[in-house]
């Protein structure tokens, strides 16, 4: 039950920041990979289930949810400079690599000692950590800006306005009047 009402504060709270009913859904997509990742990692030290791991479960969506509003952000950052929307994705997952994987790094170093040596006690909350943070970090780089595409471009349930004008200014370039399709400009 408090799980449920927690999941339910963390979406409105997100519904709130996005001022959309789609995004939380999207946030919460990559979720469950970090869950069976921490499951996988327990299965693989025998590690047994209990408080501890749950504790590190919970803690660990967290972190995630948080990696998937940053990776948001950043995209509805370049998309407010006008930049379109292929670009954006693709900016977002390869611009916020190096930080999360420094992030992720620094995590699973600094548990991995507390894993070895913790003992029963604190062996479960780690492994549930370094197993779930592993492999919704990279699920998180590759599916939230694949799922978002297709919530913006298939299925448009999310809005994009491109904004050409804004974008080839600096090269001399303008879309004005012009009922043309401006090819996407990588590196600009």
């Amino acid at each position: 039950m408090a799980l449920a009402v927690s999941i339910a504060a963390i979406y409105l709270a997100l519904l709130f920041q996005f001022n959309n009913a789609v995004k939380p859904f999207l946030v919460f997509a990559a979720a469950p990979y970090g869950v069976a990742g921490a499951l996988i990692a327990l299965w693989v030290m025998n590690t047994s289930f209990g408080f501890m791991a749950f504790l590190g479960i919970a803690s660990l969506i967290g972190v995630i949810v948080s990696h998937v509003i940053v990776l948001f952000d950043f995209i509805e950052e370049m998309h407010a400079k006008g930049e379109p929307f292929e670009q954006a994705t693709i900016d977002a997952g390869i611009i916020r690599l190096r930080p999360v994987m420094i992030t992720l790094g620094a995590t699973v170093l600094a548990l991995f000692p507390l894993a070895m040596r913790g003992g029963p006690l604190w062996a479960p909350i780690c492994y549930a950590q370094i197993g779930g943070l592993t492999v919704a970090t990279f699920i998180t780089l590759l599916m939230v800006p694949a799922l978002y595409s297709i919530m913006a471009l298939d299925l448009k349930w999310l809005t994009w306005e491109e904004k050409h004008e804004e974008i080839h200014e600096d090269i001399g370039v303008s879309n004005s009047g012009a009922g043309t399709h401006q090819p996407l400009i990588f590196g600009t």
